[in-house]
């Protein structure tokens, strides 16, 4: 199968930007545009990140490991085309 597309993915700006959505102790943290955009590439993250809201997750080195361990070294996603 060839490859459609190729996503980068910005590891650091993912993490600043997860890393504010579990300190926002407003409900309307779910407008975030880093939520919107994670509903359509990857929606599993999002009960991750709840879930770090929970246990207080209070440090930003621990979002940079989930999001490392997501994407690894490189952080390029390829997304292929299934028939």
């Amino acid at each position: 199968m060839s490859r459609i597309f190729r996503l980068a993915i910005d590891e650091d700006t993912l993490t600043d930007e997860l890393f504010a959505f579990v300190r926002d102790p407003r409900s309307t943290r779910y407008e975030r545009r880093v939520v919107k955009e994670l509903r359509a590439i990857a929606p599993g993250m999002i009960p991750v990140m709840e879930m770090m809201i929970l246990d207080g997750v209070q440090e930003r080195r621990h979002v940079y490991d989930y999001v490392h361990a997501i994407f690894g070294d490189g952080v390029d996603a390829d997304v292929y085309y299934a028939t």
